[in-house]
């Protein structure tokens, strides 16, 4: 008579439903992406001025408190849309800013290869290697929120040293996010694709707006 062992099952079970957060928080990634880059296109072709800070603040941490609320149903599919959307919506003027400068196009180009670069590299790096990098949560949420006031003295006391300072920061940072979430995923402590897909969208949107302000700057361009 054949016995059923629970701990041989269990790792397979368990492989498994990594494996399928993991896929769907690419897919998901994807699609959110795809649907931040035509809104972005959509506020530059029809020229519609920036939100500014606090209106994008809100609608970021508004958007995102929903998601949070949302993230077990089928609305937390529609949430992140929203939140994405929203994202894309205020990239488009900044994108715009640099596309009509002297070699504009050039410097967003770098930035958005640069992006690609890193989020694959270090995806490819954690995937591959499965090291663990859940003891870097601590460290990114003060560095996160170190650099968050920081930028937000910056621009209050326009300190463009400062500002530049605090670009680089988030570069690391963000870095540093996409390492320990892809992480978090392969070993189960992030079980919610949809959150996973929103703290890696949040590490690609800040590396890029990022590396562009850097690279803008570096170029002598702002």
């Amino acid at each position: 008579m054949n016995s059923y062992n629970p701990t041989i099952a269990r790792p397979q079970t368990s492989a498994l439903s990594t494996n399928k957060v993991l896929r769907n928080t690419y897919t998901l990634l994807s699609m959110t992406l795809l649907f931040s880059g035509a809104t972005a296109a959509t506020s530059m072709a029809l020229n519609l001025p920036h939100p500014g800070l606090l209106l994008t603040l809100g609608g970021y941490f508004g958007l995102l408190f929903m998601t949070m609320k949302l993230r077990n149903s089928a609305w937390g599919l529609l949430s992140v849309f929203a939140l994405t959307g929203f994202m894309g919506y205020t990239l488009g003027p900044i994108v715009g800013t640099y596309l009509a400068l002297p070699g504009g196009t050039q410097i967003v180009m770098n930035a958005l290869g640069g992006t690609g670069a890193v989020f694959l590299g270090l995806s490819a790096y954690a995937l591959t290697t499965r090291k663990e990098f859940s003891w870097m949560g601590g460290m990114l949420m003060t560095g996160i929120l170190v650099a968050f006031l920081a930028g937000l003295g910056a621009i209050f006391f326009e300190m463009p040293g400062l500002s530049l300072a605090v670009s680089g920061m988030f570069v690391l940072l963000m870095a540093g996010l996409i390492l320990y979430e892809t992480s978090n995923i392969i070993h189960g402590g992030e079980t919610n694709y949809i959150m996973a897909t929103v703290s890696l969208y949040v590490a690609i949107y800040n590396l890029f707006t990022s590396l562009l302000h850097l690279l803008g700057a570096f170029s002598n361009q702002e």
